[in-house]
Parts: C-alpha cells; sequence; structure tokens
C-alpha cells in the first residue's frame, strides 16, 4: 500500500508561481508512472500532468502547457509540479496519484488506474 501527501499549496497572485511536492511512503514510486489531477467547485476532476517511471516522458493537459512541468526524483519518493504563471482558473485543490501497474508502457492520461491517491492540496490563484 502507497500513502501520497501532497504539500505547498496556497494563495498566490495571478502571474504568480507555485511548487507542489507528493511524497510517498509504504511503498517506492520507482516502476511507476505518476500524475497531477485537479478539482475545482461543481467541475469534474481534470488531467493535469503526468510522468512516466523513468522520468523520460511527461505529459501535459493543453491548459497546462508551457506553464506546468512535472518531475520526480525517485530516490526521495518524490513528484514535483512546479506552476509557473498562474491564472485564476487554475484554482482547484491538487492531487497526485500512483499508477496501480509498475512499468506501464502506457502513461495514462485519466484517473482509470491511477489507484492511489492523496489528500489533496489547496491552490488558490487571485486576479
Amino acid at each position: 500500500q502507497v500513502q501520497l501527501v501532497e504539500s505547498g499549496g496556497g494563495l498566490v497572485q495571478a502571474g504568480g508561481s507555485l511548487r507542489l511536492s507528493c511524497a510517498a511512503s509504504g511503498r517506492i514510486i520507482t516502476g511507476y508512472n505518476m500524475a497531477w489531477f485537479r478539482q475545482s467547485p461543481g467541475k469534474e476532476r481534470e488531467f493535469v500532468a503526468a510522468i512516466s517511471w523513468s522520468g523520460g516522458s511527461t505529459y501535459d493537459a493543453d491548459s497546462v502547457k508551457g506553464r506546468f512541468t512535472i518531475s520526480r526524483d525517485n530516490a526521495k519518493n518524490t513528484v514535483y509540479l512546479q506552476m509557473n504563471s498562474l491564472r485564476p482558473e487554475d484554482t482547484a485543490v491538487y492531487y497526485c496519484a500512483a499508477d496501480r501497474n509498475r512499468y506501464r508502457t502506457v502513461v495514462l492520461t485519466t484517473g482509470t488506474g491511477y489507484d492511489y491517491w492523496g489528500q489533496g492540496t489547496q491552490v488558490t490563484v487571485s486576479s
């Protein structure tokens, strides 16, 4: 069983930056694809970014492309989301997720297949 704990959220002005962290325990993340999702009140959960188990491939939602960067440090068992040029529409609870299968060759961009989720961290961007 893996536990994921997100941190780094907060209140920031439009145009600002935040760096989210997702620390894993109970299981190493080495070999597992990882992802970030977000959910705003009244909206469905949406994919933000994902990174392959090797770290060699990353995938971003169109809405964050060029502004957000996902990365991982397997030695620290941690995944990051660097968010730059934040906009009010980025306001949401951000969740970290871990794939259920090790060494999956396809990086999923939907919630299906991610069995482990953190509790979320709130990001609020003021205009």
